[in-house]
């Protein structure tokens, strides 16, 4: 499971002075860095040769020394011989790694070649920040890259749509063939899992910043979770990818959740964020390259359904999907583990304030029980609470779409807005399933809190943050509530199951997700 001798990680250092940059290196060093990338433009004040041979005599771990101009994307705005100057003085005085753009590279190469040092390489790069060129335009610009004389091919390019990372990893599984290294990276977030996966497709090196706010690139990964959430040094060609489809995914506690149980089961496997826009395509695309289960949330668990090509008899009954594998055959099977994750968190905390013993009917059965939405999760727990034994309402900001939900369970449907003023039975139990009071909205509420008296109990999907305003509210007003955490656990057990064919160690989910 180790990636040893395989992908690197380079930490970039972006002090105003070479005296923050070296506090910066030994950082890096103790943070786990396998290099550093000393950002000669981001000084404040640069003294060539003084600074530079107190960089490198000084500097704890192999160097890449870069002195990127501003139509490359960095900040030297000065004249570009006096840049290049610094970085053959850098190479001179025993930086391991000089970057120079694709541009002047030619010009660069030529004017050291009497003269470069062996121990140095020169990283050849392009910086793309419109978008992800065709996988010929991006194999033709590698191979003029390589004959202008790179040591080491540096693609980076903008990814538009997810899809647009498989041009990436195509490029990086070419290079393990080919006469040089190849750093291939997609920037943004649609671009992330071109980082985080980096050591499966044969890039070279990866970077990540030293904390949040360091970064020399939009959603470049912190050290600390490319190596302690997604566990990068145990990444290789035969690792197994599963990863959450949605839009938007990066408030997801899944990867927190799924890695570190993957590496305790001794499971050689990474769960990552896909930030998708178009189920199918994802779907389609993905599956010609990467072999992934996935997760799915919000706004995609309807369209996940209809993009399977099976689906569970029970996700179908519900008409959303939350859970889809891919087969041997390449075909998916999508099933529904909301309802389940939802509905027992909900009746664990019944049989609690009940006394109820384990093995008795549901505590649900006999109860109104009122959804708040209509999307994937809505349609989860109304199918969930009917099963049950529950009387269903659905309210819904749409009404029509309400409706729908509640003629399929044989329930009742409200507008939104009439849940102010409406008057449940004793006993009712009252969900939210709209992605209100999520982050960063997390001082809205669905539902006013004078009408949260009139519930036994409270429950909210939503986990981040896992005290929402709604579930605030409803505990001030001596509510009941259920947190979406406990929902998210236990949906998650059949999850794991599935991923990786090995039983839900449960314990360790609580455990792992105590902090949340």
């Amino acid at each position: 499971m180790s990636n040893e001798g395989g992908s690197k990680i380079c930490v970039p250092i972006l002090g105003e002075s070479a005296e923050q940059m070296l506090v910066q290196m030994d950082k890096a060093k103790l943070l786990g860095a396998d290099l550093v990338e000393i950002r000669l433009d981001y000084l404040q004040s640069f003294e060539p040769r003084r600074d530079l041979e107190l960089l490198i005599g000084r500097c704890p771990l192999p160097t890449v020394f870069t002195y990127r101009p501003k139509w490359e994307g960095g900040k030297y705005e000065g004249d570009d011989d006096e840049r290049l100057d610094a970085l053959r003085l850098a190479m001179e005085q025993g930086a391991d790694y000089v970057d120079i753009e694709f541009k002047v590279a030619s010009k660069f190469i030529n004017s050291i070649s009497q003269r470069k040092p062996e121990k140095c390489k020169v990283i050849v790069s392009s910086h793309n920040f419109h978008d992800t060129p065709s996988s010929d335009e991006i194999t033709d610009l590698a191979t003029r890259m390589q004959a202008v004389g790179a040591d080491i091919v540096k693609i980076v390019t903008t990814a538009l749509d997810i899809s647009d990372v498989l041009r990436i990893f195509q490029l990086t599984m070419n290079s393990q063939v080919s006469e040089v290294p190849v750093i291939g990276l997609a920037m943004n977030e649609r671009g992330l899992t071109s980082r985080l996966l980096c050591p499966k497709f044969g890039g070279y090196l990866t970077y990540a910043s030293l904390e949040k706010g360091q970064s020399s690139a939009p959603w470049q990964p912190k050290i600390d979770d490319l190596l302690n959430i997604f566990n990068f040094r145990l990444l290789g060609p035969d690792t197994k990818v599963a990863g959450l489809i949605g839009n938007p995914v990066g408030h997801s506690k899944s990867t927190a959740m799924f890695n570190p149980i993957f590496k305790s089961v001794g499971f050689d496997g990474v769960y990552v964020p896909f930030l998708v826009d178009d189920v199918p395509n994802f779907l389609k695309s993905f599956n010609s390259l990467i072999l992934s289960d996935y997760s799915c949330t919000i706004p995609h668990k309807e369209a996940a359904l209809r993009s399977c090509d099976e689906v569970d008899p029970v996700a179908k009954s519900i008409g959303a999907v939350n859970t889809i594998i891919r087969k041997p055959d390449g075909k998916f099977i999508g099933y529904n583990t909301d309802y389940f994750g939802a509905i027992s968190a909900i009746e664990n905390k019944l049989r609690v304030l009940q006394n109820l013993p384990d093995g008795t009917g549901s505590p649900l059965s006999g109860k109104l029980f009122v959804v708040m939405g209509a999307g994937g999760t809505g349609k989860a727990l109304s199918y969930g609470a009917k099963a049950k034994g529950a009387r269903v309402v659905v309210a819904n900001r749409t009404y029509s779409r309400a409706k729908e939900i509640a003629d399929s369970v044989g329930g009742e449907a409200l507008a939104l807005a009439e849940l102010e003023n409406y008057h449940p039975e004793e006993g009712a139990i009252l969900a939210n399933t709209t992605s209100v009071g999520m982050q960063p909205n997390d001082n809205e509420s669905p539902i006013p809190k004078h009408a949260l008296k009139r519930y036994s109990l409270v429950f909210d999907a939503v986990y981040t943050p896992k005290m929402t305003k709604l579930l605030r509210d409803a505990e001030e007003s001596g509510v009941t509530i259920v947190t979406g955490v406990d929902m998210f656990i236990i949906q998650a057990y059949e999850q794991h199951e599935r991923f990786t064919n090995l039983p839900a160690p449960k314990e360790l989910f609580w455990e792992v997700m105590s902090g949340y």
